[in-house]
C-alpha cells in the first residue's frame, strides 16, 4: 500500500468515529426510550389479563362441541355395531364385545392360561420340562391354537372363538389332593348360556373338561342333533432334531372299540373317520395333547396334519373337527377330559385309556420285549439313581447275558464252519473249471450232512435274539427318560451327539458328526471282518459278504441324526461281542471239533429233507449223481 492510500483510510475512519460520537442519544433521551416502553408493557399485560376468561370460555366452547361430535359419532356407531352383532350372533350378541384378557390355572405340573375370548386354553406349559434351549415347555400358545364350538343359533352360525366368556374367578394354584375349578359362561340371555368347566387336581396332567348348554333348547335350532367341535394346534419346535420331531408328530386316535390308529407319520396325511371315537390326541415326540370324550366322538371325524418345509419354528400343524352328540335338552352336559403331558410309558398306561398306544415300541413281538421285559428292567435300573449312561451299560450286559446260549451256538456254528475249511477247499478244487454248480452244491451239502454242521447254524441263533434288537431300536429313541439326559460328549441321548459341526450338509449323512454312530460303524465293520474270516469257505456268507459290509456303512448315515442312546447301546453290544468270542476261542478246542465232525463222517446219515430236495431238484433238471453214472458204465 503506497502512503496516499494509507492516509486516504486513515481521515476514512476517524470521519466514521467522529459521526458515531455527533449521533448518539443523550442520556435523557435514553431514559425517555426507556419509559415509553415500561408503558406499552403495562398496556399490553393488561389487555392480556381482561383477554383470558374470554379466550377460555371460547376453548371450553369448542371441546364441549367437539365431545358431542365424538359422542355422536360413537353412540351411531355403537348402534350400528349393536345391529351388526345382532345380525351376525343372534341372542349371543352381548358376548361380541368385551375385555380381553386371561386366566391362569394351576397345578404342580401344568400352567393352563384360559382366554376370555373364546374361552378355551390359550396355552399350556409343561412345568417340569425345557425346551432343548433351556425355554419354558409349551405344548401350544397364542395363536398357535384353536378351540371352538361350533353350532347354528336361530339361523346364525355361531363360532365361540369368537365371543366373550366370563369367568367365575380370577385363577389359582393348587398341590396335593385339592381339586378347583373354573367356570367360564356364554350368555345369550338371563339364564342362558354355554359353560365351560375346567376342573384341576394337584399332581395331576389330566384336565377335567365339561361342557354345559343351560337353557340353550329355545336358542338353538330345534332340529340340531350334533355339535362341531374345531380344534387345531400348530406343534412347537421343542427338541434338538426338527427333522427327527417331523417324523415322531401326527395325530392319533383311539375307536370306542380300543383299537389304535394314527395319520401318517412321514408326510401330510388327511382322513375322515366313519366311526365313533373315544379319544384323538396331538402327538409329538416326546409330548401329547389329547382330547377325551367320556361317551365317545360321534361320526364323522375329520383329521388332518400339514407341515411348511422351510417353517422351523413349528413341527406340523394338526386339525381335528369332531362331532359331539346334542339333545335339545334344557340342560345338556357334555364331560370330557384334556391331558396335557409327556408321553411316558407308565403314565399314560396308568389312565387305563390305551394312551400308552401312541409311543412306538414296535408291533407283535418286538412291542411285547419292550413292554414286559426291556421297559420293567430299565425302570429297575433307573430307581438306583445311576447315570443313564451308566444305566445302559448295565442293561446292554444284562442283554447279552440272556443272550449268551444263542451266541455261543452261533460261535460254535462258525467254528464248525471254519475246521471244515481244508475239505471245502479240496471239494471247490474238484469242481474248478466245471460248470456243474449243481453238482457242487449238492456235494457241499452232502459234505456239511455228514459231519453233522448246518450250514445256517450260525444264523438261525441271530434270528433269535433279533426282537431284542429290533425293540432296542425303537425303545431308545421314544424313551423320555433319556431326554435332555448328558453322558460324555453327548448333551441329549435321546437325540444326536455332535462332536464337529460341519459348514455344509451331506446327503443322507448330515451336517454334524456324530462319534457315537462312527464308534458303532467302525465296532461293526471290525466283527463283521472277524465273523467272515470264521465263516470262510461257507458258499452262502460268501455270496452274503458284499451285503454283510454295505450294512454298516449304510448305517453310519442312518444312524448320525439318531438317538445317541442307541448308538452308544449298539456300540457297547459290539464290544462285548468282541469280549464272548475272544473268551470262546480260550474255551474251545478246534481240534476236538474236527475231530468229533470226523467221527460224525464215518456213521451212516440219513438223509436230510434239504438234501433231498436237492437232489429232487437236480433230477428234475437231468442232473445224475456221480454214483450213477458209474453204475450205468
Amino acid at each position: 500500500m503506497d502512503k496516499n492510500s494509507a492516509i486516504g483510510l486513515t481521515l476514512i475512519l476517524l470521519i466514521f468515529i467522529g459521526f458515531q460520537a455527533l449521533m448518539a442519544p443523550s442520556a435523557e433521551e435514553k431514559a425517555e426510550a426507556q419509559r415509553i416502553q415500561d408503558s406499552i408493557t403495562v398496556v399490553e399485560e393488561e389487555q392480556q389479563r381482561l383477554d383470558e376468561p374470554v379466550i377460555e370460555e371460547a376453548v371450553a366452547e369448542l371441546q364441549e362441541a367437539d365431545a358431542a361430535i365424538k359422542n355422536s359419532a360413537v353412540s351411531v356407531n355403537d348402534s350400528l355395531a349393536n345391529a351388526e352383532y345382532s345380525t351376525q350372533f343372534g341372542d349371543f350378541a352381548g358376548a361380541a364385545i368385551g375385555e380381553d384378557g386371561t386366566i391362569v390355572i394351576e397345578n404342580e405340573l401344568l400352567a393352563i392360561t384360559v382366554s376370555k375370548k373364546g374361552g378355551h386354553p390359550l396355552s399350556v406349559e409343561l412345568k417340569k420340562y425345557k425346551t432343548h434351549d433351556t425355554l419354558p415347555l409349551m405344548l401350544f400358545s397364542g395363536e398357535q391354537n384353536r378351540f371352538s364350538l361350533e353350532f347354528f343359533a336361530k339361523n346364525n352360525r355361531i363360532t365361540t372363538q369368537d365371543l366373550y366368556f366370563e369367568p367365575s374367578n380370577e385363577g389359582f394354584i393348587i398341590s396335593g389332593e385339592d381339586k378347583k375349578s373354573l367356570s367360564m359362561k356364554l350368555y345369550a340371555g338371563p339364564d342362558k348360556y354355554l359353560e365351560y368347566v375346567y376342573s384341576v387336581s394337584g399332581n395331576s396332567y389330566m384336565v377335567d373338561f365339561d361342557i354345559i348348554l343351560h337353557g340353550l333348547d329355545n336358542v338353538i335350532e330345534r332340529n340340531t342333533r350334533t355339535l362341531d367341535l374345531h380344534w387345531k394346534s400348530d406343534l412347537p419346535s421343542q427338541e434338538k432334531s426338527l427333522s427327527t420331531e417331523r417324523q415322531n408328530a401326527t395325530i392319533y386316535y383311539r375307536f370306542t372299540n380300543e383299537d389304535v390308529d394314527y395319520l401318517s407319520e412321514g408326510s401330510d396325511d388327511k382322513e375322515e373317520i366313519q366311526a365313533d371315537l373315544q379319544w384323538v390326541a396331538f402327538k409329538q415326540q416326546f409330548f401329547s395333547s389329547v382330547l377325551i370324550a367320556k361317551d365317545g366322538w360321534e361320526s364323522p371325524t375329520n383329521l388332518e396334519t400339514t407341515h411348511i418345509e422351510e417353517l422351523d419354528s413349528v413341527v406340523k400343524t394338526c386339525d381335528a373337527k369332531l362331532t359331539i352328540p346334542y339333545g335339545n335338552g334344557e340342560v345338556e352336559q357334555v364331560a370330557l377330559q384334556f391331558y396335557f403331558g409327556p408321553n411316558h410309558y407308565n403314565t399314560l398306561d396308568g389312565y387305563e385309556l390305551g394312551l400308552e398306544k401312541m409311543i412306538p415300541l414296535g408291533w407283535g413281538i418286538f412291542g411285547w420285549v419292550n413292554r414286559f421285559a426291556v421297559i420293567p428292567v430299565f425302570n429297575l435300573l433307573k430307581d438306583t439313581g445311576l447315570g443313564y449312561g451308566i444305566i445302559i451299560l448295565i442293561l446292554t450286559l444284562l442283554i447279552k447275558l440272556v443272550l449268551m446260549p444263542f451266541t455261543y451256538k452261533a460261535y460254535m456254528s462258525t467254528a464248525k464252519m471254519r475246521v471244515l475249511k481244508p475239505e471245502i477247499e479240496e471239494l471247490n478244487k474238484k469242481f474248478e473249471g466245471k460248470d456243474d454248480a449243481m453238482g457242487k452244491q449238492q456235494a457241499t451239502m452232502a459234505l456239511y450232512s455228514k459231519a453233522g454242521v448246518n450250514p445256517l447254524g450260525g444264523c438261525l441263533p441271530m434270528l433269535f435274539q433279533m426282537p431284542i434288537l429290533i425293540a432296542l431300536f425303537r425303545f431308545f429313541p421314544a424313551s423320555i427318560e433319556l431326554r435332555q439326559q448328558s453322558f460324555l460328549w453327548a448333551d441329549d441321548l435321546s437325540s444326536y451327539d455332535s462332536i464337529y459341526n460341519l459348514p455344509f450338509e451331506i446327503p443322507f449323512y448330515g451336517d454334524h458328526v456324530s462319534l457315537f454312530t462312527l464308534l458303532m460303524t467302525i465296532s461293526t465293520i471290525i466283527y463283521t471282518r472277524s465273523n467272515m474270516s470264521m465263516q470262510a469257505g461257507n458258499p452262502q456268507m460268501e455270496q452274503m459278504k458284499w451285503m454283510m459290509y454295505l450294512m454298516p456303512v449304510m448305517m453310519l448315515g442312518w444312524f448320525n441324526n439318531y438317538a445317541s442312546g442307541l448308538s452308544y447301546y449298539y456300540f457297547l453290544a459290539n464290544m462285548v461281542t468282541f469280549g464272548q468270542n475272544f473268551a470262546f476261542t480260550k474255551l474251545v478246542d478246534d481240534e476236538a471239533i474236527h475231530k468229533k465232525l470226523k467221527e460224525n463222517q464215518k456213521k451212516p446219515k440219513k438223509q436230510s429233507g434239504f438234501q433231498k430236495r436237492l437232489e429232487d431238484m437236480a433230477k428234475q433238471r437231468g442232473y445224475q449223481q456221480p454214483s450213477a453214472k458209474k453204475k450205468k458204465k
